[in-house]
C-alpha cells in the first residue's frame, strides 16, 4: 500500500505542476496579449497625409513628416504615424505639405455692377482657391462700409474658402471712379464701427486708387486703424509729387501697416539708378510690411529681379485675384509662389510669406500653421522640374526650372481639391459609389 501511495503521488504531483505552471503561463500571455493588444491601438485619425515634405514655419518644421486629422483640425504632426485605424490615408511622398495658404489681396465681390464692388471685376473664392492651395483668402477693400454687410451675405457667409477682408476707407468700396475719388465718402468713424462689428472678419483698413494731392485717404484710413486696432493696406493710387512714396513709407504708415503692389515700379519703388528706392528698406526698418499684389498690372521684373537680389523679400506673397488678372501673367497663387522662387527666394521662406507672415499681419495666429488644435487647412504641392516662362505684368517673361502644382486642398479636414485622386478610392469593376451615385 505504501508502495503504490508513493507511486500516486508520483504520478499526480507532476501533473499538478503542469497545471500551475501551464496556468502561470497562460496567464501571462493573456497579459501580455492585452498590453501588446494595448500598445497598439492607434488613434482614429479622420484623415493622414504620409510621407510629404512638410514646411510649417511657425513651428519650425522643414523636413518628412505625416500630418493627422481628426475632427476638422490638426491633431498630429510626427514622423510615421499609425494609421491602421485611420478613415483616409494620402501618400504625398515626394510632395512639399504646407499650411493651407493665405492670399492676402484678392478682390471676391462679384455682382451686377461695373468694378469690383459687387461688381463684374470681383470673382467667387471657391472656384479660384482652392485649386491654388488657398484656403483664406482676404477681399482687399472691393466692400467699404456702406455695402460690407451685403459682401458679408453673399460671398462671405456663403462659401467654403475662408474669407477675411480689408474694409476700404470710400464707404462704397471699389466702385470705380467717381466713387473712389470723393473725399467726402472716407469717412474713419464708419470704417472703424464696422469693423468693431465684425472683429476677425474684417482685418484692416484699405485705401486705392487715389488720383489726388491730398493725403486724406491715407490719414483716415490709419486713423480707423488706430480706432479698430488693425492694419491698413496702402494701394497708394496714381503717383503725386505732393505725396512722395518716401513720405508714406517713413513717416505715415505704422509698424504694422502694408504697403501692396511692392514690384509694380509704378510709383517709385525702383530709383532711377535701376536700384530699389531706399525710402522701401527705410519703411521696413520701421516695421512697415511689404505684400506683392501681383494683379494685371502691379509686378514687374524689372523691379522683382534687382529687389530680390538686395535681399528686399515680400512679407506676403499675394495675388490681387480678379478676372484680369486671373487670365494674364499672374494666374493663381501657386503660380505667383514659383515666380519668386525662379527669383532665388528658398521654397520654405516662399512658403512662409504665404502662410505664416500674412497670417500674423493681419492678427490671425490660429492660421497659416500646423499646430495641433489648428483648423486643418493644408496644401500639397507637387514641385516640377523643367523650363517654366512666368510672365510679368507687363508682357516679360523670366524662365525658371521648378514649378509649384497643387496636388491637394484640405478645408477644415475636407478634402476640397484632388487634382490626381490622391485622396480618391481606387475604382474596381465591383465598386459602388457611397450614397447610390445620385446627384447632379
Amino acid at each position: 500500500m505504501p508502495t503504490r501511495d508513493r507511486l500516486h503521488r508520483r504520478l499526480l504531483l507532476p501533473a499538478g505542476l503542469a497545471l500551475l505552471v501551464g496556468a502561470t503561463v497562460g496567464a501571462t500571455a493573456t497579459t501580455g496579449a492585452a498590453a501588446g493588444s494595448k500598445a497598439r491601438t492607434a488613434e482614429a485619425y479622420d484623415l493622414v497625409i504620409r510621407g510629404g515634405h512638410v514646411i510649417d514655419p511657425k513651428n519650425n518644421v522643414d523636413g518628412v513628416r505625416d500630418v493627422a486629422v481628426k475632427d476638422g483640425k490638426i491633431a498630429k504632426v510626427a514622423a510615421n504615424i499609425d494609421t491602421t485605424a485611420t478613415k483616409k490615408t494620402v501618400d504625398a511622398a515626394g510632395d512639399y505639405v504646407t499650411p493651407g495658404l493665405i492670399d492676402l489681396h484678392a478682390h471676391l465681390f462679384p455682382g451686377p455692377e461695373d468694378h469690383y464692388a459687387n461688381g463684374k471685376n470681383g470673382v467667387a473664392p471657391d472656384g479660384f482657391t482652392f485649386r491654388s492651395g488657398v484656403t483664406t483668402a482676404v477681399d482687399a477693400g472691393s466692400a467699404g462700409a456702406a455695402n460690407f454687410d451685403l459682401f458679408k451675405k453673399n460671398t462671405i457667409d456663403r462659401s467654403k474658402t475662408r474669407v477675411l477682408a480689408f474694409l476700404n476707407i470710400v464707404g462704397k468700396g471699389m466702385a470705380g471712379n467717381p466713387a473712389e475719388q470723393d473725399l467726402s465718402d472716407m469717412k474713419p468713424g464708419p470704417a472703424a464701427a464696422k469693423a468693431l462689428q465684425y472683429p476677425g472678419t474684417i482685418v484692416g483698413i484699405k485705401t486705392a486708387h487715389y488720383e489726388g494731392p491730398e493725403w486724406t485717404p491715407v490719414d483716415n484710413s490709419i486713423q480707423a486703424g488706430k480706432d479698430a486696432n488693425i492694419p491698413v493696406l496702402v494701394d497708394f493710387g496714381e503717383p503725386r509729387p505732393e505725396r512722395p512714396l518716401k513720405t508714406l513709407l517713413t513717416e505715415k504708415l505704422r509698424p504694422g501697416d502694408i504697403y501692396s503692389h511692392a514690384y509694380s515700379g509704378n510709383r517709385g519703388e525702383l530709383g532711377p539708378d535701376g536700384k530699389l528706392n531706399p525710402a522701401m528698406q527705410q519703411g521696413r526698418d520701421r516695421g512697415v510690411l511689404y505684400d506683392v499684389g501681383h494683379g494685371g498690372g502691379s509686378f514687374g521684373w524689372r523691379v522683382a529681379v534687382p529687389a530680390l537680389k538686395e535681399g528686399f523679400t515680400p512679407d506676403a506673397i499675394s495675388t490681387d485675384l480678379h478676372i484680369t488678372s486671373m487670365n494674364s501673367g499672374m494666374k493663381d497663387m501657386s503660380n505667383v509662389m514659383s515666380k519668386f522662387l525662379a527669383l532665388g527666394m528658398p521654397v520654405k521662406d516662399v512658403v512662409n510669406a504665404s502662410t505664416w507672415k500674412p497670417a500674423k499681419a493681419i492678427k490671425r495666429p490660429d492660421l497659416g500653421n500646423l499646430s495641433v488644435g489648428a483648423p486643418a487647412d493644408i496644401a500639397v504641392f507637387d514641385n516640377q522640374k523643367g523650363t517654366f516662362g512666368f510672365v510679368d505684368s507687363f508682357g516679360f517673361r523670366l524662365d525658371g526650372t521648378q514649378k509649384l502644382t497643387t496636388e491637394l486642398t484640405v478645408r477644415g479636414g475636407e478634402v476640397v481639391w484632388d487634382l490626381n485622386g490622391k485622396a480618391a478610392t481606387k475604382w474596381t469593376p465591383t465598386a459602388k459609389p457611397e450614397g447610390g451615385g445620385t446627384g447632379h
